[in-house]
């Protein structure tokens, strides 16, 4: 989507009230600025839990970035697994090239 095609779009969401004024300005602002939205900069930072994990921490790394409970996300690759086949080879795969959280000071 172009930035015109999105400057419309949040105009729109402003007229209908969705938005506020000082949320459009801000929204506005980004776009001009070339700013990249806040998701990349989740997924930039994924790194497997050294505290909430099973495994590899792959689950609990993902509850982290996304919000989500790390007991779902361990629940949709057993699904994976188990009707597709696919969950443990992504699995495996995240936990192979997802960085581990780095350790601060010797908390632990």
């Amino acid at each position: 989507m172009s930035v015109a095609e999105e400057i419309k779009r949040l105009h729109e969401l402003h007229q209908a009230g969705a938005l506020t004024d000082d949320e459009f300005a801000a929204a506005k602002a980004r776009l001009l600025n070339h700013e990249a939205p806040a998701a990349t900069d989740d997924i930039s930072r994924l790194r497997r839990s050294r505290d909430d994990r099973w495994l590899g921490g792959v689950c609990g790394g993902l509850g982290r970035s996304t919000g989500v409970d790390s007991w779902i996300w361990r629940l949709l690759f057993v699904l994976f697994v188990l009707t597709f086949g696919f969950g443990l080879a992504i699995y495996i795969l995240l936990w192979i090239f997802v960085p581990e959280d780095e350790l601060i000071g010797n908390l632990k």
